[in-house]
């Protein structure tokens, strides 16, 4: 594996939103970690004469961070009152089932138990997200088309 190839895999893991990823093969072990500011990647060959540098490196496209992280601690106070809908499973976030059709769910719009909220693709399979509670839609908190991990927050909904 070449330079070229790791820094390859440093701007997929950076952009995939995965927190940690560990890759072994016969003769090198990679480990790339991200985080809210940096990404860092530690590799050990079992050759050292080698040309891969064995010292963390920095990537080239820092992490971005979602609105759901960076306005979290500011929205607190005022989502405490409402039932978050959270991913069931790792995958693509999809408001409408196709381009040309509606979004399942809107801002202001009144869902109940079993209603379709949104899809989540995984691994080429389509799997429909139903509500569990009844409400209202107060906002969504993931855009159209990015990934998502389990549990992670996609409605903010106020029961009332």
């Amino acid at each position: 594996m070449d330079i070229k190839e790791i820094q390859n895999l440093i701007k997929f893991v950076a952009k995939s939103g995965a927190s940690e990823v560990k890759l072994e093969m016969e003769d090198i072990k990679i480990t790339i970690k991200t985080g809210p500011s940096k990404t860092e990647t530690t590799i050990v060959q079992a050759n050292p004469m080698a040309a891969i540098p064995q010292m963390p490196m920095q990537a080239t496209a820092p992490v971005a961070e979602t609105p759901a992280t960076t306005s979290a601690a500011n929205d607190d106070d005022e989502n405490s009152n409402f039932i978050t809908v959270k991913s069931p499973i790792i995958g693509t976030f999809y408001r409408k089932s196709a381009p040309d059709k509606p979004n399942f769910a809107e801002v202001g719009q009144s869902i109940s138990v079993g209603d379709t909220v949104c899809i989540i693709e995984a691994m080429k399979l389509f799997n429909e997200i139903e509500s569990e509670i009844s409400g209202k839609i107060v906002k969504i908190l993931v855009d159209d088309a990015s990934p998502v991990e389990f549990d992670q927050p996609l409605f903010l909904v106020d029961p009332s």
